[in-house]
C-alpha cells in the first residue's frame, strides 16, 4: 500500500493573470472618458507591488476598482491583493497594493486549528513555509477538510494542490 493520501494548501497567484489584468486596467484608464486629463496610471513597482495614481482620490479610487474588476475577470480572488487607502503625495493621489503570496505563519496555524478542531478524526495538518501539508487515512476525509475550509474565511485565497 501507498503512503497516506494527502493534499497541500496553499495561497499562490499566477503573476501572468495578474499582468494581464493589469495591462486590460492600464488600456481601459487611458481609453475611457471618465478617465481623460485625471492623469490616472497604474504600474508594476516592484516584483509584488502595484501602484495607481490619479489627480484626484476620487479617480484613483475608481482606477482601483477598475483593476479589481479586471482581476475578477480572471479568476483571481481580490483576497490576494492588499491596497493601501488613497494618499496624497505631492499634486496626485496615490495608492499601492500588493500581490499576496503564500500563507502566514498565524493564518497557517489558524487553518491548522480548524482542521484539528472540526476536521475527520485521523487527519493532520503540518506547516511547511507557507503551506500546509494535510494527510489522513481515507481520501474522503481529505473531501471533508477541503469542504470545511472551502465554508470558511481565512483572510487569503485558498488554493488546494497535490491531491494524491
Amino acid at each position: 500500500m501507498a503512503a497516506n493520501p494527502s493534499f497541500d494548501i496553499v495561497s499562490k497567484v499566477d503573476r501572468q493573470e495578474v499582468d494581464n489584468a493589469l495591462r486590460q486596467a492600464e488600456k481601459e484608464l487611458a481609453t475611457r472618458f471618465d478617465f481623460r486629463g485625471t492623469g490616472a496610471e497604474i504600474s508594476w513597482s516592484g516584483e509584488e507591488a502595484i501602484s495607481l495614481q490619479a489627480e484626484t482620490e476620487e479617480r484613483v479610487r475608481a482606477a482601483l476598482d477598475v483593476f479589481k474588476e479586471k482581476l475578477v475577470k480572471r479568476n483571481i480572488s481580490l483576497k490576494s491583493l492588499d491596497a493601501s487607502e488613497a494618499r496624497a503625495s505631492g499634486k496626485v493621489f496615490k495608492i499601492d497594493a500588493k500581490v499576496i503570496q503564500g500563507i502566514d505563519s498565524d493564518k497557517a496555524k489558524a487553518i491548522s486549528k480548524k482542521i484539528r478542531d472540526e476536521g475527520p478524526k485521523g487527519v493532520q495538518a503540518q506547516i511547511q513555509g507557507d503551506q500546509l501539508r494535510v494527510t489522513g487515512k481515507k481520501k474522503d476525509d481529505l473531501q471533508a477538510v477541503i469542504a470545511l475550509l472551502k465554508g470558511e474565511d481565512f483572510g487569503v485565497a485558498l488554493q488546494f494542490t497535490n491531491y494524491r
